[in-house]
């Protein structure tokens, strides 16, 4: 049986006085007495099928019977509506069919919420009946569009002689500074698996057996906290390359991300992109992830602060801290309310107080103004270029606190003041330091990874000057959301083993973790790099919308857990004895 021929969004005037089938959910029932009127959707959209009591009896009663989200299918002959009953907000809004058979496929109970755009309904639920809330137009056109960037990457990476891999999804636990997902072994009681938290083993394995160019759209695994911009599974689009250098890798990134803006959105981007080493982007925004549609840098006045008879300047500069502030172009309409709720956001990053300057045509407010003196204050506001209207902001601390602690007002107060953020402001972070010391656990850390080449001269530089090395790696930046990392990977077996031990790591327990790996870059290993870019991130940009769950078919709460399906959940004893597991 044929259900339809016609999907309901494309019936236009070009149709009318044609037979059309069309199939689909009811969006709404209007009966009036002779005459009901029913608009059908499908995913492409909505048509109104109107049904006559005098042209078919028989029709006419079945339809009383239906009710928003019944499964129809109906045929009938369409008609152009009259002037004065155009719907200019359907697309077949200019005409109708007028149905002369209906076949109820399937009814459905009345729905915890309809499948509108506009929807006040709590995430929660939203979550639970996810069939339902994929029927929105919102939805499935998210999921379309992520289609398009996906087929669009795949066309591109493809012509530029990629070969899609697909890597393992049970694997050995290699900790990579999030916690793995583990899976227990039935054959080898006591042993586990791990959910790979991303293929980058195995791509460099790719590597060295020779197939230079690989990519997928890899899934990943990290039981982490949740955030808007995160789930415990979540998609990546993965590469690597051999023989080649950085900008190698960064220009095929400006490619999958130009093809897929140019299909997704008919958008058109100029590459190359800008770039920003990680020291000024740090100096500048305070943050490795900078959103650079708009100004509003950070100024570092440590100097000038250090000439002020002030208390919290002096005590700063003598601990070796830094003062560095920032202009709020308009800020000075800011109460000191206003001021005090955004020191509370940069409290969060240790701050230990702001300092508001509010400039004014009288002269300049503060509450420190008269600890500091004229003569400084006039220095603060000429290093800052500040005008009449603006509002300044200072924090003293050490750098970090200082630097994270600002870059949260300067996003904060763009949002506060309505400043302009549109368009896709894409930027490369480069050069980023190898190794940060994590002073919970009193030792280094790698900042990207422990596979990434950092810029040294002699493998003693790893024992001797561990803090001040730079890096091969790079990412990609996209209004303020970091879209993926990437680096040139160590090739040389010295230098891996030297940056293991750096980490802390015995030989022993690198043996254990990543001997395989170690173990073939004895077998001729090229010079080689790649990237990865969360799927998930660009298309919730692409989208506009604020968190990734709406660009994930099925996903998970912040909890992690899935109203849907009711994962996770306990599973039977049997179970659990035939893995010789038991709960505590």
């Amino acid at each position: 049986m044929r259900y339809r021929d016609q999907w309901c969004g494309e019936v236009g005037e070009e149709l009318v006085g044609q037979q059309a089938k069309v199939a689909g959910w009811v969006q709404r029932r209007r009966d009036h007495g002779g005459l009901v009127f029913v608009d059908l959707r499908d995913r492409t959209g909505l048509v109104q099928l109107v049904f006559e009591a005098e042209s078919n009896a028989a029709v006419h009663q079945l339809v009383q019977e239906v009710r928003p989200e019944f499964v129809l299918s109906a045929s009938g002959i369409v008609v152009a509506r009259s002037a004065d009953r155009v719907n200019p907000n359907m697309t077949t809004g200019r005409v109708e069919i007028i149905a002369g058979s209906l076949e109820v496929l399937a009814a459905s109970k009345t729905p915890p919420f309809y499948p509108e755009d506009e929807l006040d309904v709590d995430e929660t639920l939203r979550l639970k009946y996810r069939y339902i809330d994929l029927r929105r137009p919102r939805m499935f056109r998210n999921l379309a569009l992520r289609n398009r960037a996906v087929q669009a990457v795949r066309r591109y990476l493809g012509d530029e002689g990629f070969i899609e891999v697909e890597t393992p999804i049970l694997t050995k636990s290699t900790p990579e500074g999030a916690r793995d997902f583990l899976v227990p072994s039935r054959m080898q009681p006591g042993q586990f698996y791990a959910l790979p938290q991303s293929p980058q083993l195995f791509k460099q394995l790719l590597m060295i057996s020779g197939f230079e160019r690989y990519f997928q759209m890899a899934p990943c695994f990290r039981d982490e906290d949740l955030r808007a911009d995160r789930q415990p599974e979540f998609a990546q689009i993965d590469l690597e390359m051999s023989f080649i250098e950085e900008l190698d890798v960064q220009n095929v990134i400006e490619g999958v991300i130009r093809a897929a803006w140019k299909e997704a959105l008919d958008v058109e981007l100029t590459p190359p992109f800008p770039r920003l080493t990680y020291a000024e982007a740090m100096a500048r925004y305070g943050s490795d992830k900078p959103d650079v549609r708009f100004a509003m840098e950070l100024v570092d006045v440590t100097d000038v602060a250090a000439k002020a008879d002030f208390r919290v300047f002096a005590e700063t500069v003598a601990r070796g801290g830094v003062v560095r502030g920032l202009r709020a172009q308009g800020g000075s309409r800011l109460s000191r309310k206003d001021v005090e709720d955004l020191a509370a956001q940069a409290a969060v990053f240790g701050a230990q107080g702001v300092l508001p300057v509010w400039v004014e045509e009288e002269g300049l407010r503060s509450p420190f103004a008269k600890f500091v003196g004229p003569e400084i204050m006039a220095e603060l506001v000429s290093r800052l270029s500040a005008r009449a209207g603006d509002l300044m902001v200072f924090v003293a601390d050490r750098t970090p606190v200082v630097e994270a602690s600002l870059s949260a007002l300067r996003l904060a107060l763009a949002e506060r003041l309505g400043v302009e953020r549109t368009g896709w402001a894409f930027v490369w972070i480069v050069d980023p330091p190898m190794f940060e010391y994590d002073e919970k656990e009193g030792r280094l850390k790698a900042q990207h990874h422990p596979f990434t080449m950092p810029r040294l001269d002699r493998v003693e530089d790893l024992k001797e000057k561990p803090l001040e090395l730079g890096t091969y790696a790079y990412d990609l930046v996209l209004n303020g959301v970091e879209l993926g990392s990437g680096s040139i990977r160590i090739a040389n077996p010295a230098v891996q083993e030297a940056v293991f031990e750096a980490l802390g790591m015995t030989e022993e327990q690198a043996k254990a973790k990543f001997g395989f790996l170690v173990e073939a870059m004895d077998y001729g290993i090229p010079p080689h790099g790649g990237m990865a870019l969360g799927l998930d991130r660009i298309i919730m940009l692409m989208t506009g919308e604020s968190s990734i769950r709406d660009v994930i078919a099925f996903p998970k709460t912040q909890s992690g857990s899935c109203p849907l399906t009711g994962a996770p959940s306990s599973v039977a004893a049997d179970q659990l004895k035939e893995l010789r597991i038991r709960t505590t």
